[in-house]
Parts: structure tokens; sequence; C-alpha cells
């Protein structure tokens, strides 16, 4: 497997993502990224497609100050983690599988997850695989797809880009999922993990990884994961956006089928599909009285 490292120089110009650096070596010779602060019950944030941890900026600091670990890894294939240069390096399976090696190897529990996006697709198949080792989720801007449905038309077409045009700006497809307008300084952190196309196999293939369709290798085992997670009573907290076409609604199928979700204070954010960058400030907040109320802190 051939790999790339984003050299450190790449990100000495972020302004506003003050947090340390730490690093696993997982199987398949590969170095996870993930940033680790604060003491007290673990927060675990996912992100998804093609951002980083730097999406997480705004909710960090909230959330340790009111006394809690935050953990915010960077996926492989993004921010400062190792980039496979091959799109069939990456597979669901073995997204889930690296994951799944941060939680082992810092002995992760009690976990309180928050996913967005791809976020979704690993969290809720690591929650279901070890269901004692979670407390609660916060949602947000996500799905976990069987196939048996057909996917929006802004998804195929969001499916299509990624795989077949001949300029892929990871900056350029943030700004296009946010509300906001992004500052000079954001661009630049959203596209100096990928100095160049060679580093963007990941985010290229990542779209095509998602099941949209029942013959896809991963569509029974989320099926299954739907099956414990319709026994899921712990709590589980929605924040979905009112701008995403993509995952617009989704929110009602985890409300009618999970029941941890019975009794919580859901709420729809304003922003796009990438709302920690509209609106993280606010998720904290949220995300911090869903805690209190569930007597987490």
């Amino acid at each position: 497997m051939n790999v790339l490292r984003t050299p450190d120089t790449a990100f000495d110009s972020l302004t506003d993502f003050p947090f340390k650096s730490n690093y696993i070596d997982l199987e398949d010779s590969l170095r996870m990224h993930y940033i680790d602060e604060g003491v007290g019950p673990t927060v675990l944030l996912l992100h998804g497609e093609p951002s980083w941890s730097y999406l997480y900026r705004h909710m960090i600091s909230p959330i340790v100050e009111a006394g809690m670990r935050v953990v915010a890894p960077d996926l492989i294939g993004f921010g400062k983690s190792d980039k496979p240069t091959s799109q069939e390096s990456y597979t669901y399976a073995k997204h889930i599988y690296w994951t799944q090696q941060l939680l082992d190897q810092l002995q992760l529990s009690d976990i309180h997850l928050f996913i967005q996006d791809w976020g979704g697709l690993i969290g809720l198949r690591l929650l279901t695989a070890s269901p004692s080792r979670f407390r609660s989720v916060v949602a947000s801007n996500t799905m976990l797809p069987t196939g048996t449905m057909a996917p929006p038309k802004a998804f195929l077409d969001w499916q299509n880009f990624a795989a077949n045009s001949p300029q892929f700006d990871v900056a350029t497809v943030l700004q296009r999922a946010t509300v906001k307008i992004l500052t000079e300084n954001e661009i630049m952190a959203y596209n100096a993990p990928f100095p160049k196309d060679e580093y963007k196999a990941g985010a290229r293939v990542f779209p095509a990884l998602v099941p949209t369709s029942e013959s896809d290798p991963e569509s029974e085992n989320n099926k299954a994961a739907w099956m414990i997670l319709a026994q899921w009573s712990k709590p589980f907290l929605t924040l979905f956006s009112d701008e995403d076409p993509i995952t617009r609604g989704g929110e009602q199928v985890f409300q009618k089928l999970v029941p941890g979700t019975k009794g919580q204070d859901h709420q729809i954010v304003h922003g796009g599909h990438f709302v920690q960058e509209d609106a993280g400030e606010n998720l904290a907040l949220l995300i911090l009285t869903f805690y209190h109320k569930n007597n987490f802190i």
C-alpha cells in the first residue's frame, strides 16, 4: 500500500486550531491523528467527508470547559492522518476497523458519541458492535443507509462529482455545503491536508462507499446495526440542520426507530450540511444542555 503523509508545515499557518496533535499507529502501517483535550467523561467527535477534526474547533473548547474530555480523530485519508494513494485501499469496513483501533488503543469507554456525515456511518457501526461501550449519542446530518431506499438526487450528484470532476477542491466542497462564507484562513485549513491531487484518493472515493443498493457489501451489516439501534434506550439526541438537501428529514427516522430519542429535546439548527462550521458554538451549547438533562455532567 502506497501511503502519503501531509507535511506538518502544511498546517503551520492555522491561526484558530490551538490543539495539540496526537498520533497512534494502526495495523496496515498507518498513522492516525487525533485531538485529545480535557479530562472527564469522554466525548468522541467523528467527522465526515471531506473534512477533518478542524471542523470541530468551535465545539472542543466549550465542551472541555464544561468538564468533559474530547477526542476528535482524523479519519484515515483526511486531516493529519495518513493517506493511502489508491482508492481501492479504502472500504467502508476498513474505515470502521481503523477507527475501532483508536477506541481500543485509547481504551475509550462510557463514550458520548457525536456524529455527522460519515461520522454516523462509522460511529453507529462502532456503537452497535459494542453497545455497552457507549452512553449517549448526538446525531447531526447523518444516516445509516442500507440500500433499501434510493438516495436523494443531491447525493447522487455529489457522488458523481466526487468521482468524475477534473477539479476536486476540498474547501470549495465545504463552502458549497455551508451557509456562512468561509474566511481565507478557513479555506486554507480545509485544503491543507491535500497539498496535491494524489493525497485526495480517500476524499474522492468516500461517496462511492455509501451503500446505495442492497447488493452493497455493507448493506446487510447496516441492517443488522439497525436491529440493535431499534433496542437502544440510552439517550439519543438529533440536531439536524435546516439547509442540508441530502440529510434533511433524516432526524425523523432516528426519532421513529430509536427508543433512546424519546423525551429528548431535539432541535433543527440553522446551517448547511457542515453545521459544525455554521453553528459550532450553538451545537456545543445544545450538546451540553443534553448532557446536563441526562445527568452526564
